[in-house]
């Protein structure tokens, strides 16, 4: 004989269902989602009311109201980027305050090998440019006793 058919109907029947803890999830999705469905359609319904509410107001001060909702933009918005670029600054210059005290910040090893780079570049520039200086004075030294002759 099996083990199944030792153990009474009852607890076959408890081992078959499914746990609560599933159940009780399920339900309180449902609750919460249902819930802020109902919220949003509300809050919906009253914004709708309250614009069609203030529409004529709004008509009757749009010649105040929009030229002063573009100067309150214009002012928040010179704020915001006069704050964006104080923090810009300060964080630059304690950037280079921690790059030149040799702790080395953020990005230090890319802003040294692009240094050395420009610095073997501008070696074999000025190495050329010499050169070329030195042709040039040939040059004119060639010219210049050509037109003596």
């Amino acid at each position: 004989m099996s083990n199944d058919q030792n153990k009474p109907m009852t607890q076959k029947l408890y081992e078959s269902v499914p746990s609560s803890r599933p159940t009780a999830k399920f339900l309180t999705a449902t609750t919460l989602s249902a819930t802020l469905l109902f919220l949003s359609g509300l809050t919906l319904t009253w914004t709708v009311i309250a614009l069609i509410m203030a529409t004529p107001v709004m008509v009757l001060f749009s010649p105040v109201l929009v030229p002063s909702a573009i100067v309150i933009f214009l002012v928040i918005t010179g704020f915001l980027f006069s704050g964006a670029c104080g923090v810009a600054a300060i964080t630059a210059l304690s950037w280079i305050y921690n790059y030149v005290q040799g702790k080395h910040p953020l990005g230090a090893d890319k802003l040294d090998y692009a240094r050395d780079m420009l610095a073997s570049m501008t070696r074999g520039v000025t190495e050329k440019a010499k050169e070329y200086g030195q042709y040039v004075k040939y040059k004119a030294r060639e010219v210049a006793q050509g037109e003596r002759s």
